[in-house]
């Protein structure tokens, strides 16, 4: 068996370095509450070819390994460890080909969400999934936690659109899965399987996703309400009345506030919460007509005609996150309860904000019942860290409660891995067991995390 050092030397280039003030930025992801550590040495490779041989020499050193994208994630899911090599995907950022008559494209994992968006769009073709971070993210990011987004309501979740991968397993050996086809069921859907794994079972490093035709620019619809409740209301009703929307987000006072502050949108101080609404149909215009019927209870509805305007709206509920940050600490939920029970969620969230006193803005995808409600709090108080806490468990609970999922698009990471057994039945909990041993026995791909 090689030394360390001297398998250090047979990868060459490929590691990025052993300096611990290089590798402690990458030993963290942006979640909060999570366990985390400088990793001892960083790998970035550039090929399939030299994923494959960091896995060899891993299994051969008995390392293990955090697979690692952008760094973007918030379930602590690409933390380091002291005794673990991240694997960086982050020079993997080749759009390799783009086909516009089988409607489909080929990526390495590291390249930038937004980027193939951009590409695509050059051949009058569009890539729905839009996470929040649709700027930074990566695709093999959104690939390992099934990233969804702004377009969820419509087009669905990253793992919509994926139809092959390639994926290096724990021993090295290259697995390809899904095809090119429009259709094709031989064998189990392996491709489903990796996706939302967590770098848990092997790094992806090629993605064929599929692509639709552009569509027309969005109208923009903005609902304006006295109370959070009458918000969850309207997006109730606008569920219950089957139109077809291609957005439905919705962010609270304490949010709108912070994004003011920010980007001085001019938003009303008296505004509870508002809805934004947008239709990318080729009736979207009578599409809009039947939303602002269901917005019963809003103070306000306005509908507008300039894209630029619905792009800005759009800039403003990108800014969400960004803008509670500058409250203090904060401590980011995710999760995705029943559409007619949203209501039910926010009336929660305002209990638990009233008894540990804490401010607690609510934000996200209203259209499929994934919330973020993001509680601030202060890190060098330790009540207001245990209040953070006990806050965050009460939303997740309630969430279950409701019928609802503890993550609808973030992933279960370290932040949330004591949660799974309490959603999942003992016997999916052994099915996950079974399948993450068979195909890393040796426990060595993102250990400590998911469950």
């Amino acid at each position: 068996m090689t030394t360390r050092e001297e398998a250090l030397a047979g990868l060459g280039r490929i590691v990025l370095s052993t300096d611990p003030d290089v590798t402690a930025s990458y030993g963290f992801d942006q979640s909060r509450f999570t366990d985390r550590a400088t990793p001892p040495i960083v790998l970035a490779p550039t090929t399939t070819v030299e994923v494959a041989e960091c896995l060899r020499v891993a299994a051969e050193q008995g390392w293990t390994v955090v697979p690692r994208g952008a760094g973007t994630g918030l379930s602590g899911a690409a933390n380091g460890a002291a005794d673990a090599v991240v694997l960086s995907t982050h020079r993997m950022r080749s759009i390799v080909s783009i086909d516009p008559v089988e409607r489909l494209a080929v990526v390495q994992p590291g390249v930038v969400t937004g980027d193939l968006r951009a590409a695509v769009a050059e051949q009058g073709l569009f890539y729905p999934p839009d996470p929040g971070s649709v700027a930074i993210s990566t695709i093999g990011g959104n690939v390992a936690t099934n990233a969804g987004g702004m377009c969820c309501v419509k087009y669905g979740v990253t793992g919509d659109f994926v139809l092959g991968l390639e994926v290096v397993l724990a021993d090295g050996r290259v697995l390809r899965t899904g095809r090119r086809t429009a259709k094709g069921v031989a064998g189990y859907d392996l491709t489903r399987l990796f996706v939302g794994s967590e770098g848990t079972l092997g790094v992806v490093t090629e993605v064929t996703v599929r692509l639709l035709p552009a569509p027309r620019e969005p109208l923009t619809l903005v609902a304006t309400f006295g109370t959070l409740a009458a918000a969850g209301e309207a997006v109730a009703a606008i569920t219950a009345s089957g139109v077809s929307v291609s957005m439905l987000e919705i962010m609270d006072r304490t949010t709108l506030r912070a994004v003011d502050r920010m980007a001085r949108m001019g938003f009303d101080d008296d505004t509870a919460a508002m809805l934004l609404v947008q239709s990318d149909a080729p009736d979207a215009a009578a599409v809009l007509a039947d939303v602002e019927k269901a917005c019963v209870g809003a103070v306000d509805v306005a509908i507008g005609e300039d894209p630029a305007e619905g792009t800005q709206l759009l800039e403003a509920r990108r800014l969400a996150l960004p803008a509670l940050e500058q409250l203090g600490d904060w401590l980011l939920d995710d999760v995705c309860v029943p559409r007619s029970r949203i209501v039910d969620l926010i009336d929660h969230i305002e209990a638990v904000a009233a008894d540990e006193q804490l401010t607690i803005g609510v934000f996200g995808h209203a259209g499929d019942g994934n919330m973020h409600p993001t509680i601030i709090y202060d890190e060098s108080d330790p009540a207001s860290r245990a209040g953070a806490l006990r806050a965050f468990d009460r939303i997740t609970r309630h969430a279950l409660d409701l019928g609802g999922t503890i993550t609808g698009e973030h992933g279960v990471g370290r932040l949330k891995k004591d949660w799974l057994a309490r959603e999942l039945d003992d016997t999916s909990m052994a099915v996950h067991r079974a399948v993450r041993s068979a195909l890393d026995p040796e426990g060595r791909m993102n250990p400590g995390n998911v469950f």
